[in-house]
This record gives C-alpha cells, sequence and structure tokens, in this order.
C-alpha cells in the first residue's frame, strides 16, 4: 500500500517544473464579461461537450450487478500488496470501512494492507443496471475509471488494452481462455469476449438515452502480467519486444547483474513504455493506436456510433508532446467529435501546451476544485471573494475562448479527498501545494478526521453545488458524492457507493483501529441527492448555463456574497451566493431589467425598478438561481 500512496502523491506533487511552459495563447478575453458562446477554438471543441454534466464511476466500487462474475483470488496476482495466498473472500459491500473483516484478520496485516486486497464486486452489469438512476439524476455524461484487463482494484496496471477486464463481464473463465488463444501483437488475431460484447451493448445503451461515454487511457505504463513485458521477462534481451521497455540492466550471471527495469517514479508493478524524441517508441505506440481504433470504431466501418466518445488520459504529462499530437490526429480522424481530457494536477502554465487545439479537448480542471475549495471549503484560510473572482477571471483567460465550456470541473476525484472530507478538515492545509495536501488527507494521518460531515458541514458541498452547476465549464460529479458518501484520500475515497436499496453497517472504527465514541450512520442522503438533482435538472433546462457569457455582477468582500450573470440568446440568469454565515441582503445591477423568479427556491419575483437594480435576501450558505422572465 505504502508504495500506492507514493505514486499518486509523485503524480502530483512531481509535475511541477516536469512541464516547459507554454506559449500565450491567440483569443484571449477579457474577464467580465465573457463573450465566448458562439466561438470554437479552431474548431477542435465538441460542441456536445459544452452541454454534458460528467459522472465518474469507479467500476469496483459502483454496483455489483452480478455476482456469479465476482473475482477470484487468484485474479489479484501481480497486483500490490502480493499475496494471492493468505485468506480472502469478495468483501462485504455494505460493511464498516475500517473494520478488518474475519477472513482479513487471518493475514495479520493492517486495514490498509487489507484494502488494497479488497474487491466488492462491482461490474459492468451494476453500471448498466444503474443507467436509470443516472438518467434520473441528469447525467449526459460518464466517465468510466480503467476498465480494461487488470489485476488491481484501480486497474491502472493494465494487462491488455483490447480487453475488458474479465470480471466485468458475464464469464470471466471463458474470456481467458479466448485471450490465451490469441497473439497480442497481431489485431488480426483479436477477439471478442463476453466482456468486450457486454461493453460494447453498455456504450449502445449509452448512447441509447443521448448520453456520451469515455475510457481512462492509461498509455504511459502496463502492469507486471502485460504479456509483451514478461516476454522480456522470459527471453531478455532475445526478446522482440526488448526495446519497448526502459531496461536498466539484463540477467547475466558473468557480469553479476540482474534484469532491472523503470517503474513508473520507481514503482515496479508499472513498468513504463520507452520513450524517445517523438514519444512512445514505435511497438507499443502502434499496439496503443490499434486499441484506440478498436474501442472508438468496434466494427471497423468508420461508423464511430458504436464506440466510446473519447479519453481521459491518465499521467499525460509523462509522455512526450511529440505523442499526444499523433495520437490526437488519428483520434480525430477516426471521429472529429471525440473528447479528449488530460490528468494534468498543477498551474495553468502546466496545462497551455497540452490545450492549443493539436492536443487534448480538455483538462481535468483541478485548478477549479482548488478554487471552490479555498472559498468555499475553508473558513479561517478562506480567500476572499474578489480573490475567488480574480482566480476564475485568471481560468476563464487562460485558454482558447471554447476551451473554458468544456473543462471537467470537478471539486473531487478517485484521488482526492471526498469533498465531504476536505470540508470538515477544512483550514488545516494550502490544497495547491498538492503533494503537502495529499499526504496530509491520508486517512493514515490520524490527525485527519474521517468522521460523518455534519448536516451544517453538508450545507457547504450544498453551495458548492449550486456554483458548480452554475458556472462556465462541464461540471463533474465524483460518483457517491450526490448521495452523502465521504472519504479521506485514496484508498478511503473509493469506499463502495451508497446505494438506497441496502443497508449498511455504521462506521465504528477509526483508521487506527479504535472504535469511535459515537458511530457513523452509513445510508443514502435523499436531501443531498435531490438537491443535485434539481440543480443538474436547471442547468439542463438552460443552454445559458452551459454555453452563455459570463459577467460578475458583484464580488462583496464584507458580506462574502458572490454574484454573476449567465447570458445567450435573450436568456439570462444571475446567480447569487451567499457564503457567509448570515443571511446577507444585497443590491444587483443585472444588466437588464424586468422580472426574475427563482429557480432553485421558489417564491416571490424580483423585479428591477428605476434604478436597474434588484434587491435579494440569499440565507447563510446558500444561493439564489435567478431567471429573467419572458415579455
Amino acid at each position: 500500500m505504502a508504495r500506492w500512496i507514493l505514486v499518486l502523491m509523485l503524480c502530483a506533487g512531481l509535475v511541477a517544473g516536469a512541464l516547459a511552459a507554454a506559449a500565450s495563447t491567440e483569443g484571449k478575453l477579457g474577464g467580465s464579461p465573457m463573450k465566448s458562446a458562439k466561438k470554437t477554438a479552431r474548431g477542435w471543441i465538441p460542441e456536445w461537450a459544452k452541454h454534458v454534466v460528467w459522472y465518474q464511476v469507479f467500476p469496483d466500487r459502483f454496483r455489483n450487478g452480478d455476482p456469479s462474475n465476482d473475482p477470484k483470488v487468484e485474479s489479484l496476482k501481480g497486483s500490490w500488496p502480493h499475496d494471492h495466498t493468505s485468506p480472502w473472500e469478495v468483501h462485504p459491500w455494505t460493511s464498516d470501512w475500517y473494520e478488518l473483516q474475519p477472513y482479513e484478520k487471518k493475514n495479520g496485516k493492517d486495514i490498509f494492507f487489507n484494502i488494497q486486497r479488497r474487491r466488492y464486486g462491482g461490474d459492468l452489469k451494476g453500471i448498466r443496471d444503474k443507467l436509470d438512476y443516472l438518467q434520473d439524476l441528469g447525467i449526459t455524461a460518464i466517465y468510466l475509471n480503467p476498465v480494461f484487463e487488470a489485476p488491481s482494484l484501480h486497474k491502472y496496471d493494465t494487462i491488455r488494452y483490447q480487453h475488458i477486464d474479465p470480471n466485468f463481464g458475464p464469464d470471466p473463465e471463458g474470456d481467458r481462455k479466448l485471450m490465451a488463444a490469441e497473439k497480442i501483437e497481431e489485431p488480426s488475431t483479436w477477439v471478442w469476449t463476453a466482456a468486450d460484447k457486454y461493453m460494447l451493448e453498455l456504450i449502445r445503451e449509452v448512447h441509447r438515452r443521448k448520453m456520451r461515454i469515455i475510457f481512462d487511457g492509461v498509455f504511459n505504463h502496463i502492469g507486471l502480467a502485460n504479456p509483451f513485458f514478461q516476454d522480456v521477462v522470459k527471453n531478455q534481451q532475445k526478446s522482440p519486444y526488448k526495446d519497448w521497455f526502459i531496461v536498466k540492466s539484463w540477467d547475466d550471471p558473468g557480469k553479476g547483474t540482474k534484469f532491472d527495469y523503470e517503474g513508473w517514479y520507481g514503482v515496479k508493478e508499472l513498468p513504463e513504455w520507452r520513450e524517445d524524441e517523438k514519444g512512445i517508441v514505435a511497438g507499443p505506440k502502434k499496439y496503443i493506436f490499434d486499441i484506440t481504433r478498436r474501442w472508438m470504431d468496434p466494427n471497423g466501418d468508420g461508423n464511430t456510433e458504436d464506440g466510446i466518445d473519447g479519453w481521459r488520459l491518465d499521467v499525460a504529462f509523462c509522455v512526450k508532446h511529440a505523442f499526444w499530437k499523433d495520437w490526437c490526429t488519428f483520434v480525430r480522424g477516426l471521429n472529429p467529435q471525440a473528447y479528449m481530457t488530460a490528468e494534468i494536477i498543477e498551474d495553468v502554465e502546466a496545462n497551455k501546451p497540452y490545450l492549443q487545439g493539436d492536443e487534448f479537448t480538455a483538462v481535468m480542471n483541478y485548478n477549479f476544485a482548488f478554487a471552490c475549495s479555498e472559498y468555499f471549503a475553508d473558513r479561517k484560510i478562506r480567500i476572499r471573494t474578489s480573490e475567488f473572482d480574480r482566480r476564475l477571471r485568471e481560468l476563464r483567460e487562460a485558454y482558447y475562448p471554447a476551451v473554458s465550456y468544456v473543462m471537467q470541473n470537478l471539486v473531487d476525484s478517485h484521488d482526492t479527498d471526498r469533498i465531504a472530507t476536505r470540508i470538515v478538515n477544512r483550514d488545516r492545509n494550502d490544497i495547491r501545494q498538492w503533494k503537502k495536501y495529499y499526504e496530509h488527507s491520508q486517512a493514515r494521518n490520524f490527525t485527519y478526521d474521517t468522521r460523518k460531515p455534519t448536516p451544517q458541514e453538508l450545507k457547504s458541498q450544498m453551495l458548492i453545488a449550486i456554483f458548480q452547476m452554475t458556472y462556465v465549464g462541464a461540471p463533474m460529479v465524483y460518483y457517491g458524492d450526490e448521495a452523502g458518501m465521504w472519504g479521506a484520500n485514496d484508498p478511503c475515497c473509493r469506499k463502495p457507493m451508497v446505494w438506497d436499496d441496502m443497508s449498511y453497517c455504521d462506521e465504528v472504527y477509526l483508521p487506527d483501529g479504535k472504535k469511535r465514541k459515537v458511530p457513523d450512520k452509513v445510508s443514502f442522503n435523499k436531501d443531498l441527492h435531490d438537491h443535485y438533482k434539481k440543480l443538474i435538472k436547471i442547468r439542463n433546462r438552460h443552454e445559458a448555463l452551459q454555453n452563455g457569457d459570463f459577467t460578475t455582477l458583484l464580488s462583496d468582500d464584507a458580506k462574502e456574497v458572490y454574484a454573476f450573470r449567465r447570458s445567450l440568446k435573450g436568456q439570462s440568469l444571475v446567480v447569487v451566493l451567499n457564503n457567509s454565515g448570515k443571511a446577507q441582503k444585497v443590491t444587483i445591477k443585472p444588466g437588464i431589467d424586468g422580472r426574475f423568479v427563482d429557480l432553485l427556491n421558489g417564491g416571490k419575483a424580483f423585479s428591477t425598478g428605476k434604478k436597474h437594480e434588484i434587491t435579494v435576501e440569499v440565507p447563510p450558505q446558500w444561493g439564489r438561481i435567478l431567471t429573467a422572465e419572458k415579455k
């Protein structure tokens, strides 16, 4: 487990200084008003990506739809912590997260060792079974964490990119027999396994519902069980794939050397593909391009409607730009409307080189998450409202005009603490100091509070959601945030989804093995869910919130009130956010005259008068979403 913590810390902390400063972008816009709705970034921004609400799914932890395909202990072989012989069971979905189960106690290891061995049986059928839930919530795009064959719970240690993990499909043993007969280097021998076919059915069902779906592309490294790497281990310098990896030394008794290779940031479970000045070298590059085509155009007929709609690229900063430029050209050749978003946890200068039109569509907008945390989550070290507005303006102005509209505006993910738990632990660290923050927000740090958030703390999360669903960019919900889930950073942000049709054990145990004085009740939070659902419905019904201009109307530092207008084609909405602990009355000039009704709260209308102003009162830690009535 310690290695996986190190991996993610390095991922976030070592990006700084690793990327060259970007050339300035063309077509920058002033901060307010932001006039970009009708513009595109040289035609490379897919229009659909401006209108979606994303939902991130961690497959093993979302829903166990088919217990008959649950993994067996043998499937763990090759993954950290390299124990597939101790007693093992599929972990009870509704159990207390920090409580060691009877089978786990038999190996004598601590909770963090055992968490890495846990598998909960989440699968593709579970995702498909809950498409109704996602559609009812208002979700229009799904980002799947890695689904390709891999032994770990997170599946960033891929065995084969061309196949969905057998335990996500209906016939694991049959799939493994089919895969064993393939020649991995020859796409003509690749078969469609039962899991692959089920994934294609899932994609078709997603598209039938007018939703989109993207895969996690882990192209910087693979896992120990990858056949190409295994051939190098076995045949050493005689392997035809010896130049595909970064080999530091070979088995050579005469020289007294042993086989050694470069793992991602030293992690041996993740052998890296070799790169030259053009990026990933020819052999693995072709393999990556072949599987890209396979999942984007499954029938090979040029019709991409049966394939995925794009990719999220893991640790994109670790691969040279030249590779991404070639890959991007290839992807857009398959589907000009494909969406590609990169994982880069750094400042805007680090993001710029990737967003020039010849690499990615967007990045996971961690800078948005940072700003939201600094303003809404923190108290004592909270930034001022005017500074929040300035930081948002900096993000909007950083890239080509249309890029801001397709950024994945997340507040948490599988690589962060849950937003609810970040609020519980407010004021403790500067989140922009990511390496330090990542380490601090681990449950291994016993000073980090892993308790259930209070109703008042959840008010902060609800306020964040109001802003997230009304601001510029495509909001992304991490699975379970809408259900009231909480948790420290990886691995504790990856608990099994809390569903309303299940009864969960109380969280009695603390990370250090002690018991809580008062157990935390675990259940589906219907009020929070309904809040997200209402906000997403408002966003989906008003194109001005998806693609409209942005204008700051008020940034009141004293009252901690922030207001802005979103406008498009005669439709205008005014959003007023009260981030203080008491009700605030403010007067705003919306820029248009008439009557405004509150979509979020209902109640009386607000009208402009001779002074072209409206005066509104906003409850503490809450907001109003006002829409101008048509004359």
